[in-house]
């Protein structure tokens, strides 16, 4: 689930109860953010007041207090970005231990069969962001090849056991909305991340940003999923290669055995709006 700390409004909470509900259902391992965790301005400090009123109070059902593992977003960008990474001292459940990381997870306990994750921060690979005002105060010019080297290597690196290789971020590298299909950050990140990926064989990206729930398959192996409605939703179009495209309040449920991957696309109202299977 992607884009949404707004003190409950705009669906918000009602997207968080069925969340709840869904993962009690699934008996789910995790929960994964796609940024924008929090509006306008993301936090001031890992005492903000908006962890109480945006987080822990939203996403209160116990099947959501298992581990989190967010990305941070352009407006997490307009706040102190390092706030949510010193936020995991704090909370059981929030889990950021850097701006990106990487984590693997044993497919029904068996570890000789895992998945990858790579958790990454796309406000990095975008050159734009390091002359705006609000977003430079938290961006070196080192941490876009830094960034770059450390993926290279994580999915170079991946052991045989690993079956899956999923990225997440905030920025997609594709996007069937008008207004940002060729903008500036979206050409950014597909200009620094397709090529790799496609080297890399990377399964999925899994990012937020549009407030819409896609899937789209562009030329290559990637799938591109897109799940930033959890609180907000803006219009949607189509893209010759979108095989999911709605304007729906909800989220998407992953789940993985070791030769294929199934994808579902949840509303608010728990309708499971769509389907799909990757096969290895």
């Amino acid at each position: 689930m992607g884009d949404w700390g707004r003190f409950g409004e705009d669906h918000q909470i009602p997207v968080a109860k069925q969340m709840g509900k869904t993962a009690t259902a699934i008996n789910r391992d995790f929960i994964i953010s796609t940024g924008d965790n929090f509006y306008p301005v993301g936090v001031a400090s890992e005492h903000d007041p908006q962890w109480k009123s945006s987080f822990e109070d939203i996403y209160t059902d116990f099947s959501l207090h298992w581990n989190w593992y967010p990305v941070l977003g352009n407006h997490d960008y307009a706040g102190n970005a390092d706030a949510q990474v010193a936020y995991s001292k704090i909370s059981r459940r929030w889990n950021m231990p850097a701006r990106y990381y990487s984590k693997t997870f044993n497919i029904n306990g068996d570890s000789s069969q895992q998945v990858l994750i790579a958790f990454i921060d796309t406000n990095a690979l975008i050159p734009e962001f390091y002359k705006n005002e609000q977003y430079s105060k938290n961006l070196t010019s080192k941490d876009s090849t830094a960034q770059k080297k450390w993926l290279m290597k994580t999915l170079t690196d991946a052991p045989k056991s690993v079956k899956w290789k999923l990225v997440v971020g905030h920025h997609p590298l594709f996007t069937a909305t008008l207004k940002r299909r060729e903008s500036y950050d979206t050409k950014a990140v597909r200009k620094s991340l397709k090529s790799l990926f496609d080297k890399y064989q990377v399964d999925a990206y899994i990012a937020g940003h549009d407030h819409d729930l896609q899937h789209m398959l562009p030329e290559g192996k990637t799938h591109y999923f897109v799940s930033g409605s959890a609180s907000e939703v803006t219009p949607i179009d189509r893209l010759p290669y979108s095989k999911l495209a709605v304007s729906e309040y909800g989220f998407m449920v992953f789940s993985v055995l070791a030769d294929r991957l199934y994808v579902q696309a949840v509303n608010e109202n728990g309708e499971v709006i769509y389907t799909t299977e990757i096969k290895k």
